[in-house]
């Protein structure tokens, strides 16, 4: 690693950890950097999730409705926003993460940290929901919507009261994987100074050699995905009629 990459690069500088350095409770990273680490990657991941599913769900709405067999067929604008959904899910999130640099430090003003890191976690994970969210309504009974159309309903209430209700339990289903997704795009996201836990596991986990430093991040991301999966899984069950 040349000079100009230590300079960018302070927390890598540190030369790799040795037998007699502290470890475990006594390792200053664990002690100083792990909970803040934890609120961070906590930090990210809440609030792409919330944006992302406004993004996406409106991106799926647009996708279902104007699909053969939609509220309001239209061939050129479902092919459009088609096309833009499935140009930007194709791109790995490392490589999207550095091509959405500009547009990073043009909306927050720098490019790395865990508030930088929110703007390319939307933008490259809202068209893999819309696509979720397009799946999910799909799934919904037509002969519901038909019968909505009967009784006179509008578009809006066909959408809102017909489609996102019967694909909720789906839905907060399809939030739970978006979510555990994002987390996993945070932690990629340590290795282009994202922030988080990702971050120090490589700072510390791999540029040092501090095992240690490498299981707690570990163990902590697998307890927020647990976490993550059994509050997902209590909401839809609890949205689903038909389990009642």
């Amino acid at each position: 690693m040349t000079a100009v990459h230590l300079a960018a690069w302070p927390a890598l500088a540190i030369a790799p950890a040795g037998k007699g350095d502290p470890t475990w409770f006594d390792n200053e990273a664990l002690k100083k950097q792990f909970v803040p680490a934890i609120f961070e990657t906590l930090q990210m991941v809440g609030l792409s999730t919330v944006c992302a599913v406004i993004i996406g769900t409106l991106l799926g709405l647009v996708l279902v409705q104007t699909g053969k067999g939609g509220l309001t067929p239209n061939k050129a604008v479902h092919q459009g926003v088609s096309f833009v959904v499935n140009v930007v899910r194709s791109l790995p999130f490392i490589i999207g993460i550095i091509v959405l640099i500009p547009v990073t430090k043009l909306i927050v003003g720098r490019s790395t940290g865990s508030l930088a890191t929110v703007v390319p976690l939307v933008i490259l994970s809202a068209p893999f929901f819309a696509r979720l969210v397009e799946t999910n309504l799909l799934a919904v009974d037509p002969g519901k919507v038909e019968a909505a159309q009967m009784m006179g309903a509008s578009n809006r209430q066909i959408r809102w009261g017909v489609l996102i209700r019967e694909a909720l339990p789906a839905l907060v289903q399809s939030v739970t994987t978006l979510a555990i997704t994002l987390i996993g795009y945070s932690a990629m996201a340590g290795a282009v100074g994202g922030g988080g836990l990702g971050q120090m596991a490589i700072n510390y986990g791999y540029n040092r050699w501090q095992t240690d430093v490498m299981i707690c991040t570990v163990v902590a991301i697998i307890v927020i995905v647990q976490v993550i999966q059994v509050i997902g899984d209590l909401i839809s069950r609890a949205l689903d009629h038909r389990a009642r």
